[in-house]
């Protein structure tokens, strides 16, 4: 199935450069393998059900690998990727086929000869939050429990302007859902979403992302509401500060106006001592007290702080070597260790990753 489906890239673009001009085409590869060790020692060697990413535990695995073909003109552009990994296991275990393989697949084209206006359509990287799934691109190793449940992917349309400036870039989305690709749980109904992006200088992005749409079967389905602002500041050339926050609201029942909410602040300071040698650290808190996102069960529902700390070692620009240590507290006995529930959760995690 990949090969019919880097063939079909491959014929598609190849139609496509023979009618426009100097068109862009490009391969490129990603794949990171890394090992895990969550201290409370999962029986099934899966880490906790909220952590999507980097989720295997005492084994050395690959958690995300995709070769990439994309194409670019004036008018058309076009990308797709296939996918193998833990990532992949984890986070598209509900959608169908071989679509549980394809990290991205999307086409657009370009609406205006003189303005920045393009509409895309396809399965695209989420429009919520600053850390993405390849982990090579974030300050820091593993996912931030926000980033980690919230969309990662994400399928459907958008149309995207960017000023002639390049400093400001405003996205409207139409989409299948919350991370689906297909609908398949009943509910008929489309999603949408906003994302406004500020790039005053080269140093400094601030950025706010929403999502409207519907959970659970039309006969149940509830009303979510979820906001995401965030900003990324470089303040000097070795210090750089990432600053965000998440709140979403979740009808409680179909036909009510009572709502739960979720709310997630999330901090992250990084230190590059050279161009090899980086340092980086993160506080985060999650409260969901209702369960909206993370079900606990417990009496005051899933409310955690954590904190890591990882140190990168970049041998050339397009590779590198981390390792992270993290620790989560919980309100209530929301992690399990022997058997037994327990407030606090402590990994260990190096990897490996390399771009081409």
């Amino acid at each position: 199935m990949k090969k019919l489906l880097i063939l079909g890239l491959g014929l598609a673009i190849g139609s496509c450069a023979y009618a426009q001009d100097a068109p862009k085409i490009k391969v490129t590869g990603y794949l990171e393998a890394y090992y895990g060790y969550d201290f409370n020692k999962p029986a099934d060697n899966n880490r906790p059900g909220f952590v999507y990413s980097h989720n295997r535990h005492n084994e050395v695995n690959l958690n995300l690998g995709f070769i990439k073909g994309s194409y670019e003109s004036d008018i058309i552009r076009a990308n797709i990727a296939v996918m193998a990994g833990t990532y992949a296991n984890a986070n598209l275990a509900a959608e169908p086929g071989v679509l549980k393989n394809i990290f991205e697949a999307n086409a657009g084209v370009k609406l205006s000869k003189t303005a920045n206006l393009w509409v895309d359509a396809g399965i695209f990287a989420s429009h919520i939050g600053f850390e993405s799934a390849i982990s090579k691109d974030c300050w820091v190793l593993t996912r931030n429990i926000a980033s980690d449940n919230t969309p990662y992917y994400e399928s459907g349309a958008k149309i995207t302007y960017i000023t002639e400036d390049g400093k400001f870039t405003a996205t409207a989305l139409y989409l299948n859902g919350w991370q689906r690709i297909n609908r398949q749980d009943g509910n008929s109904q489309p999603a949408g979403g906003l994302q406004l992006t500020w790039k005053p200088t080269g140093k400094i992005t601030v950025n706010y992302s929403n999502y409207l749409g519907t959970e659970g079967a039309d006969s149940i389905r509830v009303r979510r509401f979820y906001h995401n602002i965030y900003g990324i500041f470089q303040l000097t050339d070795h210090f750089g500060l990432t600053a965000g926050f998440d709140y979403g609201t979740q009808q409680k029942a179909k036909g009510t106006d009572g709502k739960n909410e979720v709310l997630s602040p999330v901090a992250i300071a990084q230190y590059k001592f050279n161009s090899k040698w980086a340092l980086a650290g993160r506080v985060e808190y999650y409260k969901d007290k209702n369960g909206v996102i993370i079900a606990t069960e417990t009496p005051n529902g899933f409310q955690t702080t954590g904190y890591s700390m990882n140190i990168d070692y970049a041998p050339v620009s397009n590779a590198v070597v981390r390792l992270e240590g993290k620790v989560y507290d919980s309100k209530d006995k929301v992690f399990t260790r022997d058997m037994n529930p327990v407030k606090n959760s402590a990994t260990l995690t190096a990897s490996i990753a390399v771009s081409f």
